[in-house]
């Protein structure tokens, strides 16, 4: 099956207020700690990740003449920064509540650290692409079924699907951008192993960290509905593993999943926000 990023897209950054609450419920996800705190733990993780994603499209900027595909990389590396200011803020509130943002950060930043200094332009790239496959795979979840943020506090389901909106906006500019540089399938299925492996051990990490300052590290009720909501049957995680097994195809293409019906409905939401922000 093949499939190419739609002749239409456009990609712009969405300016949204979202006035996260100061100071932010300790456990926002409907009184639960572990889906709050899972959220939480990536979004400890976007800030430094994204200026890597940022760095490595930029990198490869002045090679792509076609000025359509220019700016689309424009829209990425505008939405990509936005979401990192966001997250800052975010994770601000974070550590007012006690938690060690700045502990949780370090092991991320020293990898970028390595790889800025040991891994290729190409290499890094194909770091970018898988895990802008995982996030746009996860942000389609959070778009298409409004159960993943049941019982949230209404500042925190928004800007949630609002990354997710513009993740899936963008989810093929860094791919597109390493076929025309690169299109080594190998390097992107080895990327996306690692990368994989990482993503699943910093989130572990920061849910057993924000649990114990909680106090709830032994919680085993706790510990026993995280898991099922993320890998039980219909689970957050195990839901994606048909989306996520196409990526290491060797005709792969991220708008395969052709979600461009969902993003419109979800727009709407977003203009409907605005149109009241307008009035008040």
């Amino acid at each position: 099956m093949t499939a190419a990023t739609p002749d239409d897209l456009a990609i712009h950054p969405r300016r949204i207020d979202f006035e996260l609450p100061n100071p932010l419920p300790k456990h926002w996800h409907g009184g639960d700690p572990f889906k709050s705190h899972f959220f939480n733990s990536m979004s400890i993780l976007f800030p430094d990740g994204e200026r890597f994603f940022i760095d490595s499209v930029r990198y490869f900027r002045d090679r792509v003449e076609d000025p359509r595909q220019r700016e689309l990389i424009k829209g990425f590396i505008g939405q990509e920064g936005h979401h990192s200011r966001e997250h800052i803020e975010y994770n601000r509130l974070l550590e007012e509540q006690g938690y060690d943002v700045k502990a949780l950060t370090e092991p991320v930043r020293q990898r970028i650290r390595f790889a800025n200094k040991h891994f290729t332009p190409e290499r890094r790239l194909a770091n970018t692409v898988a895990m802008e496959h995982f996030t746009a795979i996860m942000a389609d979840a959070v778009l298409r079924e409004m159960r993943w943020f049941d019982g949230a506090i209404e500042p925190m389901r928004q800007v949630w699907r609002w990354h997710a909106l513009e993740e899936t906006e963008h989810k093929a500019v860094a791919f597109d951008l390493y076929m025309q540089v690169c299109g080594d399938r190998a390097q992107l299925r080895r990327a996306m192993r690692l990368s994989t492996f990482f993503f699943l051990r910093d989130v572990t990490r920061g849910v057993w960290h924000m649990l114990k300052r909680d106090g709830r590290l032994s919680d085993v009720g706790t510990w026993y509905r995280g898991i099922r909501w993320l890998w039980g049957r219909n689970g957050f995680f195990s839901g994606l593993w048909s989306a996520y097994r196409d990526f290491y195809r060797d005709d792969f293409h991220p708008w395969q999943h052709d979600n461009q019906r969902l993003m419109q409905a979800v727009q709407q939401e977003f203009d409907a926000i605005n149109m009241l922000g307008t009035k008040s």
